[in-house]
């Protein structure tokens, strides 16, 4: 599926579109490991190295993927310091760090009902 450019308002934005750049967006960020590239991110700029140890379980090829779709989406921000060899840093953008406050709300709801869920699980598949 190609999907549409956007052009207008972002007030005019059908977000429940199949071929809304919102959507492409929405399936961009909203997977597991950006969410928790966007939390680690939001505490400090962090290299590739430091990024990988704080996402636990990440693969190289996964964070690099997700890495270069937050920089593609403006989120992140990458930086190459002319040194052998070469030092690469990552941080958030100022897009990155509002989305980051929505990526906080949704770990506060996660720790909160994290037991219910749970418990709800475990009915569930009984």
């Amino acid at each position: 599926m190609v999907t549409k450019q956007f052009s207008g308002s972002p007030d005019e934005a059908d977000l429940r579109r199949a071929d809304s750049l919102a959507r492409e967006i929405f399936a961009d960020v909203a997977n597991k490991w950006a969410l928790l590239i966007i939390e680690a991110l939001g505490e400090r700029t962090l290299r590739f190295s430091e990024l990988r140890g704080e996402v636990e379980g990440i693969s190289h090829k996964m964070l690099t993927q997700n890495l270069r779709m937050l920089e593609r989406n403006g989120l992140a921000d990458r930086k190459v310091h002319p040194t052998v060899p070469p030092r690469v840093e990552y941080s958030l953008t100022e897009p990155g760090l509002a989305l980051r406050q929505t990526v906080d709300t949704m770990c506060d709801w996660t720790h909160r009902y994290l037991g219910h869920i749970e418990a709800s699980r475990g009915r569930f598949d009984a």
